[in-house]
């Protein structure tokens, strides 16, 4: 049976990450990748042309999440996603970056005792008036396997006390 992975994306940076992985992971026989888009980011020109420009297939899941502020948006991640995990029931979900799904994605999963896989984990700018800043640092306690674009003791990666 092959092994079931969400991967999650909400916003543009996210896109570009999860294209060459989900080539990748659904080119593989023992690997069952489910897309889902949060909504994060939805109009065409932050979203829908970037699934037409790296060629990146529908999401099977899209949860409409939209605009609103940062708790807003958030909220509505968990609300939304929750009932598709327990309906998929993944071995793991793939998180990838810093953006408010990627963070809200992590603790349902983590509440549901989901593994989580965080790509582009550790990358810190150390200024918590950025939000993303603030996203990276509640993520630090959930992924059970970290991925970061940075050298080995250059990235602050699943840092645990």
């Amino acid at each position: 049976m092959a092994i079931r992975l969400i991967v999650l994306a909400g916003a543009r940076p996210n896109f570009m990450k999860v294209a060459p992985l989900m080539s990748v992971l659904s080119s593989d026989p023992d690997i069952s990748a489910v897309l889902v888009h949060t909504g994060q980011h939805y109009d065409h020109n932050m979203s829908g042309q970037f699934f037409t420009d790296l060629d990146l297939a529908a999401p099977q899941h899209y949860l409409g999440v939209g605009g609103g502020s940062h708790a807003e948006q958030t909220a509505e991640v968990m609300k939304r996603l929750e009932p598709v995990l327990l309906g998929v029931k993944p071995a793991a979900i793939v998180v990838v970056g810093d953006v408010n799904s990627t963070m809200a994605g992590a603790l349902v999963a983590a509440k549901l005792g989901i593994k989580v896989v965080h790509v582009e984990a550790g990358l810190r700018s150390f200024d918590r008036t950025m939000p993303e800043e603030i996203n990276r640092m509640s993520l630090i306690p959930f992924p059970t396997f970290c991925s970061s674009p940075k050298k080995a003791g250059e990235s602050i990666c699943c840092e645990r006390e």
